[in-house]
């Protein structure tokens, strides 16, 4: 059974807008980095991007799209095990839109996965969105304005002047490139905060047949 739900009426749906909005909320009132529309929209631009460029088919990387939209709502729900609780409220939102199951379970999949602490790629979908969504490091998403309070968190994605995902010519190699300040953070605390993250980067490429590449100001770490 063929779909109505694409990416574009998801984005006019109000009541999934709402918890995009309110889960934001809960994570500013706890003191977190930007995680809302400007956050979920370039996850879903990366993830997709990734899909096209390596051959998947539209609806496959409309699914993605989907996906990375909505993957952190279960936030408005608490931080912890936000990514299963996200991936049920998407099954409910997304059920009483009659998305087939086979589609819900590609959605809910990457949801209920995208968290460095549980998550695992399991399939083309899962794995493109972690890469966008643990890619995703920059200024504009730390909300402190006072320097003198920032804690690491701040401190790393502030640092981050320059930030990008792309290919290597021959498509084998995933790499995200970054600018940092080092007078703001070093490069040692951003592996303190993010290793996880960048491995768990590393073994979703592999999923999809490519390598995963970090290069900081200029040279390859990874």
């Amino acid at each position: 059974m063929a779909s109505i739900v694409t990416y574009q009426y998801i984005k006019q749906n109000p009541d999934i807008m709402e918890y995009i909005r309110r889960a934001d909320k809960a994570l500013e009132a706890l003191g977190y980095t930007e995680h809302s529309f400007p956050h979920v929209e370039r996850v879903a631009h990366v993830s997709s991007f990734i899909l096209e460029t390596l051959g998947y088919d539209g609806r496959t990387i409309e699914l993605a799209k989907i996906a990375s939209i909505m993957h952190d709502i279960g936030n408005v729900i608490n931080r912890v095990d936000h990514a299963q609780s996200g991936a049920v409220m998407a099954f409910r939102l997304l059920d009483n839109l009659s998305m087939p199951a086979s589609e819900i379970c590609s959605i809910i999949t990457a949801i209920g996965n995208h968290d460095e602490g549980t998550g695992q790629p399991l399939d083309a979908i899962s794995a493109a969105m972690m890469i966008a969504d643990k890619c995703d490091v920059r200024r504009s998403r730390v909300r402190n304005t006072d320097l003198l309070t920032f804690d690491i968190h701040d401190r790393v994605n502030y640092a981050v002047e320059k930030s990008s995902v792309s290919f290597s010519d021959d498509k084998s190699s995933i790499i995200l490139e970054l600018q940092i300040d080092t007078e703001i953070s070093s490069v040692l605390e951003y592996f303190e905060i993010f290793l996880e993250r960048m491995l768990l980067c590393k073994k979703a490429a592999q999923f999809l047949g490519v390598q995963f590449e970090l290069i900081i100001n200029g040279s390859k770490i990874l």
